[in-house]
C-alpha cells in the first residue's frame, strides 16, 4: 500500500505537478491522422489543459490553448489558415508556435503592431507518425519521436482505436505489468459470462520481471505450459512510461486530467501470405463505447474488460487501502521506478528511455513474442492456428464498437469474413466461440 501523499505523487498530472511535468517530457499519441480527413479543428483536453488540435491549410498540425487571449473566445470554432488558426470572434490569428500573426482591426489602429508582437498563446509541437498524431508538451528541445520497429512492418492492416476512460491514468498503466489478471479477467470471466459452470483455465505458476532501457518485460508461466513457452522465454513489454506492447499492438494510457484517461490502441494485423503484397492506403481511427444500449458496461471484449476493472477501482484508487500480494511484484517495481525517476529528474537527470540521438531512432527494437511472424508473415492456415495472432483472423476482439466500414476494409485485406462472435476466446483459453 501507499501513503496518500505518495498516491498523489503518482496520480496528479496537471501543470506544475511532479508527475505531470515528468510525463510531458515524452511524446504521447493524442489523436488519429484520419480524424482530420473531414474536419480541421477539434477540442482536446490533455494533462489537465484545455487545448485545440487542428490541421491548417498547408497540412501542418498545431496544438494550442483553447481560449483566445483577446476575449476568451473558444478556438475550437477557429478558422484554419495557410499557416495557423484564426479566432472566429475577432479574427486574431496564431501560428503553430503560439505567436500572434495577425490582429486585423488592431493593426489598422496601430500599424506598428505593438500589441500583436506582445501577444502569444500556449502552443505544443505535433507530429504525425504511423497514423497517429503525437504531442510533445515538455521542455525544449524535444526528444526524438520513437520510431518503434512495428511502425515499419509491411503487408498489414493497422487501425487506431480510442476510448475516454473515467479514471486516473496510473491504475490503467498498472494493468500493463500485471500478468495474472489475464487469466481471470480475460479468460475465466469471459467463460463464466457465457456459462456459469465453465471450468477455470490453467492457473499461473510463476511470473518474472526484468527492467530494460524502454521499460520492463514481464514473463509468465501457466499450468500445462513448459518453460519453452514464448510467454516465458520472451514475455511482454511494459513500455515506459505509460504504454503496453504485445508484439502486434501498442496500448497507451494518456492522461486527460487526474480523473480521466485517453486509451489509445494501435493494432497491426499482418495479412495472410496469400494476400500479399498488401499496401494499406489509410489507417482508420475510431472510438469505442464503454456502455451498451441499456447503459450497462460492455464486458465482451478484452479492452472493455480492462476498462471495467480500472474504473471499478474508483476515479483515483486509494492505494492506502490495498492489500498487495506476490502477484503484485511487478506493480511494486514499477511504482518504485517512478519514485526514483521523479527524484532523479528533479535533480537534472534525463528521464528513462528518452531517445535523443536520431541515429538511434531507426526501427527501434522491442522484445516481442511474435516478432518473426510479423516480419516474415504466415500462410492463412498457419496464421489461423497461431495462439497469439490467430484469433484476430476470426474477429476483432480487442475493443467493442468497430465500425462496419473498418470491419469490411479488414475483411478485404485478410480475404475472409469475420465471425461476428458475441464473446471471444483469447490466448490461454480454449477454442474460439462461433
Amino acid at each position: 500500500m501507499l501513503s496518500p501523499e505518495k498516491n498523489k505523487l503518482l496520480t496528479e498530472v496537471g501543470p506544475g505537478t511532479a508527475m505531470g511535468d515528468y510525463l510531458r517530457r515524452y511524446w504521447h499519441p493524442v489523436a488519429g491522422v484520419s480524424e482530420f480527413d473531414d474536419k480541421a479543428v477539434r477540442p482536446i483536453r490533455l494533462f489537465g489543459e484545455d487545448l485545440v488540435l487542428y490541421k491548417d491549410l498547408s497540412g501542418h498540425y498545431g496544438l494550442v490553448q483553447r481560449r483566445c487571449p483577446h476575449r476568451n473566445a473558444d478556438l475550437a470554432f477557429g478558422i484554419v489558415e495557410q499557416c495557423g488558426l484564426r479566432c472566429a470572434y475577432h479574427g486574431w490569428e496564431f501560428g503553430r508556435d503560439g505567436a500572434c500573426t495577425h490582429q486585423p482591426f488592431e493593426e489598422i489602429v496601430d500599424p506598428q503592431a505593438r500589441l500583436r508582437q506582445k501577444t502569444r498563446i500556449t502552443a505544443y509541437e505535433v507530429r504525425a507518425k504511423a497514423g497517429l498524431l503525437w504531442a510533445y508538451m515538455g521542455p525544449l528541445p524535444a526528444p526524438q519521436l520513437p520510431d518503434w520497429e512495428p511502425f515499419s512492418y509491411e503487408h498489414g492492416f493497422a487501425q487506431v482505436v480510442m476510448a475516454e476512460i473515467p479514471c486516473n491514468w496510473f491504475q490503467c498503466q498498472e494493468n500493463s505489468i500485471d500478468p495474472v489478471h489475464f487469466e481471470w479477467t480475460h479468460n475465466n470471466w469471459t467463460a463464466r459470462q457465457q456459462d456459469a459452470g465453465a471450468a477455470y483455465v490453467p492457473t499461473h505458476l510463476k511470473a518474472a520481471y526484468e527492467e530494460f532501457e524502454h521499460g520492463f518485460v514481464y514473463k509468465r508461466l501457466r499450468a500445462a505450459e513448459t518453460e519453452e513457452n514464448v510467454m516465458w522465454t520472451v514475455g511482454r513489454v511494459t513500455l515506459w512510461p505509460n504504454a503496453f506492447y504485445l508484439g502486434h499492438h501498442f496500448e497507451w494510457r494518456v492522461p486527460i486530467d487526474d480523473e480521466n484517461t485517453l486509451s489509445v490502441f494501435w493494432v497491426f494485423n499482418r495479412v495472410p501470405k496469400e494476400q500479399e503484397p498488401y499496401v494499406q492506403s489509410r489507417i482508420p481511427t475510431w472510438y469505442g463505447p464503454l456502455y451498451d444500449e441499456n447503459g450497462d458496461w460492455i464486458t465482451s471484449h478484452v479492452a472493455n474488460q480492462d476498462f471495467a476493472a480500472w474504473v471499478g477501482q474508483g476515479r483515483i484508487t486509494d492505494r492506502s487501502k490495498e492489500t498487495l500480494g506476490a502477484s503484485d511484484r511487478g506493480i511494486v517495481m514499477m511504482r518504485r521506478k517512478f519514485f526514483e525517476e521523479l527524484e532523479a529528474v528533479a535533480g537534472g537527470a534525463v528521464p528513462k528511455g528518452l531517445i535523443t540521438d536520431p541515429a538511434r531512432n531507426e526501427r527501434v527494437f522491442l522484445p516481442s513474442a511474435c516478432r518473426e511472424e510479423m516480419l516474415t508473415g504466415l500462410t492463412r492456415e498457419a496464421l489461423a492456428a497461431h495462439p497469439l495472432l490467430g484469433p484476430y483472423l476470426h474477429d476483432f476482439f480487442g475493443q467493442a464498437g468497430q465500425p462496419d466500414e473498418v470491419r469490411e476494409a479488414y475483411e478485404q485485406a485478410v480475404g475472409q469474413k469475420m465471425r461476428g462472435a458475441k464473446f471471444f476466446t483469447v490466448h490461454g483459453a480454449g477454442e474460439p466461440e462461433a
